[in-house]
């Protein structure tokens, strides 16, 4: 929400200071994007006089001109000197006070003017249009000023058009704060100032009765609650005043016409959208238009007011003309075939509440989003409807020289009533931890629109204003009496508790311990996206074994986030993909949160906790002393590996993964992860063909645990072991197996066969070549260490149990001994 300094002034007294309103503004609770002045852009733009006009020697349409703009420009002994400008312009004469803008300035649009020649002659400067400088549409030639314009002033100075414009992030509960009264309200209850809004009226209502000119039918409540309409007559098209333009600029908007630009700034003003038919579009029957709400036919065309011809569906209201013909997208935007244009002679003016709702849907879906639909999205208070068209018609009447009809045409189904609410200043004390007055409270509470009386048993009955639909609750007056009182001086203080001790529970360390453990692996932590595209799991291969069925969003944001995520893995492949794509080739993340598991018998989803993990690249750049590997699936398997020890997980197993029920990976290059027998989650590298369907084309290795499994499964102490103090006998151990035993196949083997007298079993080589060790087979050679806790071991003793353990491997595994 842009905030006119200048016309806030209007409406409430403010410090001379702007900044001081925008730390009030942070001290209340509502962020400000910025700060910036109006007028600053046009620095080096100056009134200025027309001393000759002579034709170009080149040209039988432009003319050189010697320009007077003061002191502006001097020579060198500092005396006024003019400007030589070409200008094409055909409405202007010698003496004329004009608008030029001077070498450096930089105009709307971002037109830098500099030292030019047109046709061989030097211009040093433009004469400008109101459209160049941004003050309205018309290019018809350049801007003449009154007689009386003095020469040589900034035109900022001159126009008064130099303002404050503060930018305001509004939170959707906030629509009152959508429009300048709104912040007017807002801002007297910060700073404890009384309000001076003045809102036009009409004059004089002349002409035929609006009900005998329009009739209006609302025929699906829901998506229409109010709608009024007014008649104005013998409108005059034409550029609007200069503080109407003015304040619509301030505003952010662009001049178009007065009729235009009326209905902009009325809604920039109260808040409530309005739109303006042209009555002689709409078709007459019974001497009458008739004007009816109701929902788009499924595909019915509609050309709105951009010049795009829109496909509707009937999720979306229209307004039509006889209940036919759709003449606007409610709430978004009219259409071609009523605009407002110069053969314009008398205008319907509506305003209406729609279905916040079905807007913002309507809105979405067809990517078309307009100021109107902002606010409406946001719920206007309809209760207002009547009074703003008010406004609007004594505008109407005042700058387009119209005749307002009298009476007001209101169709209202759905009358909202303000909410009633108890409130307990003590209570609000208690929530605050602030000994607030009660005096503040009422105080704050009236200005802010509300309606305070003393009930019973020291309550306070407040009347809430319609126009606040986030106060139904006595907490959400709480809220507003803290946030005015200013949570910076509240004194912070510990929170009551009898026999509680603080602390985290087991559960919370453990979860930060896998966050600890993880950065210390060098993984950096990263939070993605729970909406995701229904197509993220086809892409990655990823089954829907296991992860129920999807849960749809109603109202998605955008279309390819229409539903929650069912795997952490996708939104962290979608990381490395914008990593990548910005230049950083190394990523290493880490993700913990939730997924959603929907079920057709279940009205809530599961929502179980994954901890999930992505390397891509290598672990760091290489430097003259060091060169890096990229990563692998040791790197992961590592990560994991360290994670479970922290864990203190006992009897893990790293089985290979089935390529049936893990696609997603590359065979051969990844594992299921056994704890206690009970999977627990997956490492390994993402198949490349996967990869590529998602835009990466380097290989990721990623895993993905139960951080329920974990918590569950994590032991807190570890049985004590002493450290051996007898000597230990290593035998080296080398077998010949087929290629498709697996390294924990012969470890569990060999350590079931070793007995108690077996201490420590470590692969340390692995060698295939089909001359020496034969086709299809490899050489896994293991360093066996023998000990016994209470005595030194005898030759014989290791001898014999060694021997017992190379016969039963090589009974189990069908291996040989590699001599």
């Amino acid at each position: 929400m842009r905030i006119s300094y200048e016309w806030l002034k209007t409406m409430v007294d403010v410090p001379e200071d702007p900044s001081e309103l925008v730390s009030e503004f942070i001290r209340t609770g509502t962020e400000v994007e910025g700060v910036e002045r109006v007028g600053a852009d046009l620095d080096h733009v100056v009134t200025a006089q027309v001393v000759s006009k002579k034709p170009h020697p080149d040209s039988d349409h432009m003319y050189v001109c010697q320009v007077d703009v003061g002191e502006k420009n001097v020579d060198e002994n500092g005396n006024p000197v003019p400007l030589q400008i070409v200008c094409g312009a055909q409405n202007f004469n010698e003496g004329d006070h004009i608008v030029t803008a001077m070498i450096g300035a930089v105009l709307p649009g971002d037109v830098k003017i500099k030292k030019s020649k047109l046709r061989g002659v030097e211009s040093c400067g433009m004469n400008c249009s109101e459209r160049e400088l941004g003050l309205g549409g018309d290019h018809s030639g350049i801007m003449i000023l009154p007689a009386d314009a003095p020469v040589g002033m900034d035109f900022t100075d001159y126009m008064g058009t130099s303002d404050t414009v503060i930018d305001c992030e509004i939170t959707p509960n906030r629509p009152d704060c959508l429009s300048m009264t709104g912040m007017a309200v807002e801002v007297s209850a910060m700073l404890d100032e009384d309000t001076h809004i003045e809102l036009p009226k009409v004059q004089a209502e002349q002409g035929p009765d609006a009900h005998d000119l329009v009739d209006v039918r609302i025929d699906d409540p829901e998506l229409c609650q109010r709608y009024t309409a007014r008649v104005v007559r013998n409108v005059k098209i034409g550029p609007s005043p200069e503080w109407l333009a003015n304040r619509v600029i301030a505003a952010g908007s662009r001049p178009i016409n007065n009729v235009v630009d009326v209905t902009n700034y009325v809604m920039f003003l109260t808040g409530q959208p309005l739109h303006a038919f042209d009555l002689g579009k709409l078709s007459e029957r019974d001497g009458k238009r008739h004007i009816v709400i109701r929902a788009a036919y499924d595909g019915e065309k509609l050309e709105t007011l951009d010049g795009v011809e829109r496909t509707l569906t009937t999720d979306m209201a229209v307004i039509t003309d006889d209940g036919e013909r759709a003449v606007a997208l409610a709430g978004v935007m009219g259409g071609m075939n009523s605009e407002i244009d110069e053969n314009t002679v008398d205008v319907l003016l509506e305003s209406a509440t729609f279905s916040s709702g079905h807007i913002s849907r309507t809105s979405r879906n067809l990517d078309l989003m307009s100021e109107a639909s902002i606010r409406y999205e946001r719920q206007v208070d309809g209760s207002n409807c009547a009074n703003v068209a008010e406004v609007a018609a004594a505008l109407f009447e005042q700058c387009c020289g119209a005749e307002v009809c009298p009476g007001t045409v209101d169709a209202y189904p759905v009358v909202v009533p303000a909410a009633i609410v108890d409130f307990r200043p003590e209570r609000a004390r208690l929530l605050c931890g602030a000994d607030i007055p009660e005096e503040f409270m009422v105080s704050r509470l009236s200005r802010l629109g509300c309606t305070v009386e003393a009930g019973q048993d020291g309550y306070l009955t407040v009347t809430a204003p319609t126009n606040r639909p986030d106060l139904t609750r006595e907490c959400d007056l709480i809220e507003e009496v803290c946030r005015l009182w200013g949570e910076g001086d509240i004194e912070p203080t510990l929170p009551a508790a009898r026999n509680h001790a603080g602390g985290l529970t087991v559960e919370q360390r453990r979860v930060r311990l896998i966050g600890q453990t993880l950065r210390a692996c060098g993984l950096s932590e990263t939070s993605t996206y729970c909406f995701a595209d229904p197509n993220d799991l086809v892409k990655l291969g990823i089954t829907d074994e296991g992860r129920g069925i999807p849960v749809k969003i109603i109202n998605p944001l955008v279309a390819d986030q229409s539903e929650m995520r069912r795997s952490m893995l996708p939104g962290l492949v979608q990381s490395v993909a914008y990593n990548l794509d910005h230049g950083v080739p190394n990523v290493a993340l880490y993700e913990i949160g939730r997924v959603f598991y929907g079920h057709e018998s279940k009205s809530q989803p599961d929502e179980p906790t994954f901890v999930a993990g992505v390397l891509a690249g290598r672990r760091a750049e290489d430097a003259w002393n060091q060169k890096w590997n990229e990563y692998d699936f040791f790197d992961a398997k590592g990560v994991v590996e360290a994670l479970l020890d922290a864990l203190r997980m006992t009897k893990v197993r790293f089985k290979v993964a089935d390529p049936e029920r893990f696609p997603w990976l590359q065979p051969g290059q990844a594992a299921e992860i056994l704890v206690q027998s009970q999977s627990v989650g997956w490492v390994g590298n993402i198949h490349p063909a996967n990869l590529q369907k998602v835009g990466v084309d380097v290989p990721v290795v990623a895993f993905e645990l139960s951080v329920e499994h974990l918590l569950r499964l994590a032991v807190n102490e570890l049985p004590y072991e002493d450290i051996p103090t007898l000597p230990g006998v290593t035998h080296d151990l080398a077998l010949v197996v087929d290629e498709s035993v697996a390294y924990e196949t012969l470890v569990q083997r060999i350590s079931s066969a070793g007995g108690k007298l077996l201490a420590d079993v470590r692969l340390f080589d692995v060698y295939r070549d089909p001359m020496r060790v034969g086709k299809g087979k490899k050489s896994m050679a293991f360093s066996l260490t023998y000990r016994a806790a209470d005595r030194t071991l005898t030759s014989e003793e290791v001898e014999k149990a060694h021997e017992k353990l190379v016969n039963k491997v090589l009974r189990a595994v069908g291996a040989e001994v590699r001599s």
